[in-house]
């Protein structure tokens, strides 16, 4: 039986995870599912971005199903600053009171990643978590980043790798995790995932 190359399908509209998967030559396509990432009660950020991605995966398989030779890459990630899960900002305020929380501290980043191969419904899941430290930030240099737009599409409302990246004096763990995805975990379960079919 001739081996054929799976098809990759990455479950997020997430300009960043999408760039993190080209730049390291997977050829794959984006199909985006839309789903209320609400936290459920009391659920603990782990829990929380692991449910997103499998959830994620799950509904994009089902769009696929078709496809024997698909399989669904998908992530949720948050920011996790003094206990708090942080996402996305809605306001000016929000973001505000996110920078001021991670200003001179340290935080955990933690990504959930599912991966879901629609033939069989098998699927590999991980959390990963990196942990970021922030140095202390003035009230001008706060103000100075909500003004660029740069928080607002983003958990904890910053981004590593555009400006917020001179406010970070170091990381523990993956650097990619904080962008929105742990490439070489991912790297890692297509492989394992590979190597169950053998």
């Amino acid at each position: 039986m001739l081996y054929t190359r799976p098809k990759l399908f990455l479950a997020s509209n997430s300009p960043r995870r999408a760039e993190i998967l080209r730049n390291a030559g997977f050829a794959f396509k984006v199909l985006a599912t839309n789903l209320d990432e609400s936290r459920l009660g009391r659920e603990s950020a782990r829990a929380h971005v692991l449910r997103l991605a499998q959830a994620k995966a799950q509904a994009a398989a089902e769009r696929l199903r078709s496809n024997r030779r698909a399989i669904v890459i998908a992530a949720d990630t948050v920011v996790v600053a003094q206990g708090k899960i942080l996402g996305k900002p809605s306001d000016v305020r929000e973001a505000r009171q996110m920078l001021r929380r991670l200003s001179g501290r340290t935080h955990e980043v933690l990504t959930g990643v599912a991966i879901r191969r629609v033939a069989d419904a098998q699927e590999l899941h991980h959390v990963e978590t990196t942990r970021v430290h922030f140095l202390k930030l003035s009230q001008e240099q706060i103000d100075d980043y909500i003004a660029s737009g740069e928080p607002f599409d983003k958990a904890g409302a910053y981004g590593i790798q555009g400006r917020a990246g001179r406010f970070i004096d170091r990381i523990e763990g993956c650097y990619f995790n904080v962008v929105g995805l742990p490439l070489a975990r991912v790297s890692s379960m297509l492989r394992q995932l590979a190597a169950r079919n053998d």
